[in-house]
């Protein structure tokens, strides 16, 4: 039998607040879509179709600098040279002057989540149980979603796709492998996942990134990630 100062240790600590240190991991990447004019689309276009995405690749990773070591083509005719702003200075493709949408995250049905009871909010925290090891966030959402026969949801989802004043579209994205989201839940008593939402961005490539988190209502911070790259994918297209 317990004594009564283990009694009170257990109400302390189902009445105090509890901590839930929450990651975020698997695949993912940052991309950014661009508005093109109708010559830059027609150019690459071309090339792409006839050698690939490398020479698109190598310009947008290298006009800043202008250090171009394309594999196919030997230059760039300047109405092509899409990522000049007014000023014809080169912008980095993640901060593009004609980007409209910029996307970051893990892809949603390629991350997996982590969830442990910790004793504090420090980094340095100790781990007091495991409540969620890897589970993928698909699985995790529809099992919860069959539990309650879809009266929770775990998913919020936004379009985020280029309007019908974009045209040609230039898309750049960098392919990414860790950890996207790493987060401290503070609350009272035990985790309950129900109270988990997903808040999900899909983007013109179709994919949906995990863009933040919630629980029971209130958004969790992310402490930021710790990703490796993976390679590189860069294209253009018509909006129809």
């Amino acid at each position: 039998m317990a004594t009564s100062e283990e009694k009170q240790e257990l109400v302390d600590h189902l009445s105090g607040p509890r901590y839930y240190h929450i990651l975020i991991q698997g695949y993912g990447g940052e991309g950014s879509y661009m508005s093109i004019s109708k010559e830059a689309h027609d150019f690459w276009k071309g090339v792409t179709e006839e050698h690939g995405d490398s020479d698109l690749v190598n310009y947008m990773l290298s006009a800043e600098d202008g250090d171009f070591d394309f594999e196919d083509i030997t230059e760039v005719p300047e109405e092509a040279q899409f990522l000049k702003d007014e000023d014809g200075d080169s912008r980095p493709w993640y901060e593009a002057h004609c980007q409209y949408e910029h996307q970051y995250g893990g892809t949603y049905d390629a991350c997996y989540l982590s969830i442990d009871e910790v004793d504090s909010t420090e980094y340095t925290s100790k781990v007091i149980r495991e409540i969620i090891d890897r589970e993928d966030v698909s699985d995790l959402v529809s099992r919860i979603g069959d539990e309650t026969d879809w009266t929770v949801e775990l998913c919020d989802s936004e379009e985020c796709y280029a309007g019908n004043d974009v045209e040609y579209i230039a898309q750049m994205y960098s392919s990414e492998k860790g950890c996207f989201f790493d987060g401290v839940i503070e609350t009272v008593g035990d985790f309950d996942p129900k109270k988990l939402v997903f808040h999900l961005s899909e983007y013109d490539n179709g994919e949906e990134s995990i863009t933040s988190i919630e629980y029971d209502g209130k958004e969790i911070d992310n402490n930021g990630g710790d990703t490796n790259g993976k390679g590189y994918y860069a294209s253009v297209w018509k909006n129809e």
